[in-house]
């Protein structure tokens, strides 16, 4: 599994409204300066957070972007959900119930299956709350 640009810049753009979050609407702009990435590529990814009820927006003179959430419930599996869409090892557990016609004779699907498991939770363990702890007590984080 690779995480894409897409659902890597997703995470640090959340990261960076969650470091912001008492500052109310926060700018594209801004959140593309701290976080060195293209302006243009933000506005991609906004609609996908948006749709999935992670973002909240605002038009106008003070407008921007904010949380739809607590930072300390928003998920690192949400987000990746929202970008990448499954996060799934192998393409017959992307949905439920697995519709493989072998999945009565797969010898290997206990392997993706608990593969799947680690990684769902995993990633639903670790919020942007604990991102920001962990950048706050260990020095510079990178995502």
């Amino acid at each position: 599994m690779k995480i894409s640009t897409k659902g890597r810049y997703a995470l640090r753009m959340l990261y960076d409204l969650a470091l912001h979050q008492d500052e109310g609407y926060v700018s594209l702009k801004d959140i593309a300066e701290r976080q060195n990435i293209s302006k243009k590529y933000l506005e991609q990814i906004v609609p996908l957070l948006n749709k999935t009820g992670l973002l909240r927006t605002n038009r106008g003179n003070k407008g921007g972007y904010m949380l739809a959430g607590k930072a300390d419930e928003l998920t690192v599996g949400d987000v990746l959900r929202a970008t990448e869409g499954s996060i799934a090892p192998v393409s017959c557990l992307e949905f439920e119930p697995n519709e493989c016609p072998r999945v009565g004779e797969c010898s290997t699907l206990f392997v993706w299956e608990g593969l799947y498991k680690t990684i769902r939770d995993y990633l639903d363990s670790v919020t942007l709350q604990d991102i920001i702890e962990h950048g706050t007590n260990g020095g510079d984080y990178c995502i």
